[in-house]
């Protein structure tokens, strides 16, 4: 037998799932109001607002990675005897982590992440995409008219002398490069694996300092 307090704390429970039903049916009653006065379903509106979220990331990355001027990457070029160094000559295309390049948004696990697990990153030293059998991961390579690039990524339309340069906007890529046949230097033939560590290395060496002094007036 139920005794008396068994009896209550059932009421009490049918008391609780009745609110809670009621609650439920008035938020949908709710939502499909909403919809039929506006046209604009709450699942639209929490889409629209997770995307700008999105792209205000996004933005704020961009805005942290100004690209090296014209003069930072002549200065580069001048202050090296290319002729010592292997050059081939490669048909280079720049590139986004966008989705008009990869396919991937914001938001995305794989966003501007390459290949190697290195973040995609315009610097002195800039990822760049490569047909690794041409050039393996690590591979450091000087392009003219762009700076240092360090194979850190693949693609699946990079075939043989083919590559895609990092810049971080649209914008970029078709003001400052497009796509382009130019004569690139072999600096270093990489050993198939690069990391986050070694490309910090190569921005921050003293040799780099009198170069990111220049850089760094741009931010």
């Amino acid at each position: 037998m139920i005794n008396d307090e068994g009896v209550w704390n059932v009421k009490m429970l049918k008391r609780y799932c009745i609110r809670i039903m009621m609650t439920c049916l008035l938020a949908i009653a709710l939502c499909v109001t909403w919809n039929a006065f506006t046209g604009v379903s709450l699942l639209e509106i929490v889409k629209k607002y997770e995307g700008t979220s999105a792209k205000e990331v996004h933005a704020a990355e961009v805005k942290r990675n100004v690209a090296p001027s014209k003069e930072v990457i002549n200065a580069l070029e001048q202050a090296n005897d290319w002729s010592k160094y292997r050059s081939i000559e490669m048909t280079a295309t720049g590139y986004t982590s966008g989705i008009e390049s990869t396919g991937k948004r914001p938001g995305h696990p794989e966003y501007g992440i390459t290949y190697s697990g290195v973040k995609v990153k315009r610097d002195l030293y800039s990822t760049i995409a490569a047909d690794l059998r041409v050039f393996p991961i690590g591979t450091i390579l000087f392009v003219p008219g762009y700076g240092y690039g360090v194979v850190a990524d693949k693609g699946g339309a990079i075939k043989g002398n083919r590559l895609d340069l990092y810049y971080d906007t649209v914008k970029d890529v078709y003001s400052q490069w497009g796509k382009k046949k130019v004569n690139v230097y072999v600096v270093k033939v990489g050993s198939g694996k690069f990391t986050e560590e070694e490309l910090t290395m190569l921005n921050q060496d003293e040799t780099m300092q009198v170069f990111r002094g220049q850089y760094l007036k741009q931010r």
